[in-house]
């Protein structure tokens, strides 16, 4: 994991170098991770292009990129992949997992993986609002198909502010106890098998 001072940008970070279980390790700007870009200035627009970077999805809301539009939305390489459906106001994200996410979204968390899956080669950026609950689930989901060990998941994830690694922990486990593991959940929420080959693919 490589800390990335990308002007204007809070918590960036390339996800390279997370050991995964057959002991190798996820590829070096293939896979970052931001918080949003509504702060980012030329430097910082121009830092992303030095970086290789030819997809970024945005996970925000449609509501939130229509109010807070990215200044890549006209770019060739912007994508806007909702990863969760707005919450009613009713429901709150759980203190100890993010199993109400996994649960409520499937489709549109299933549309942010194949996202990455069919990005064109380069690095793929990955953002939402803060960068820390769309992004670090969907972020955690992808490192799983990659083969990334569930230790090094959850502590790339607490490397975000007020990110507890058992967050990571304890969703896993929910996906474990109701759907059988991550790739079930996932092939059963509309992952394509190839997509998740792509993405191990792409990440290792």
């Amino acid at each position: 994991m490589l800390r990335l001072r990308w002007p204007d940008l809070r918590n960036a970070r390339d996800l390279g170098e997370i050991p995964t279980v057959d002991g190798g390790r996820i590829r070096e700007r293939a896979l970052i991770r931001t918080d949003n870009h509504s702060r980012l200035d030329p430097a910082g627009l121009a830092a992303i292009g030095a970086y290789g970077v030819t997809r970024v999805i945005d996970l925000r809301w449609e509501w939130e990129a229509s109010k807070y539009p990215s200044p890549l939305a006209d770019d060739e390489r912007y994508r806007l992949v909702p990863a969760c459906f707005d919450l009613t106001g009713d429901e709150e994200i759980p203190k100890d997992s993010y199993r109400l996410m996994a649960d409520a979204s499937r489709d549109r968390l299933a549309a942010a993986l194949t996202a990455i899956a069919e990005a064109p080669p380069g690095g793929v950026v990955l953002h939402c609002h803060a960068g820390r609950d769309r992004t670090g689930l969907v972020v955690a989901l992808a490192l799983h198909v990659a083969g990334a060990t569930t230790a090094s998941i959850a502590a790339d994830y607490a490397l975000t502010d007020n990110s507890p690694p058992a967050m990571i922990v304890n969703t896993f486990a929910h996906l474990e106890a109701r759907y059988g593991g991550v790739t079930d959940y996932l092939v059963g929420s509309g992952v394509r098998p190839a997509h998740l080959a792509a993405i191990r693919t792409r990440l290792t």
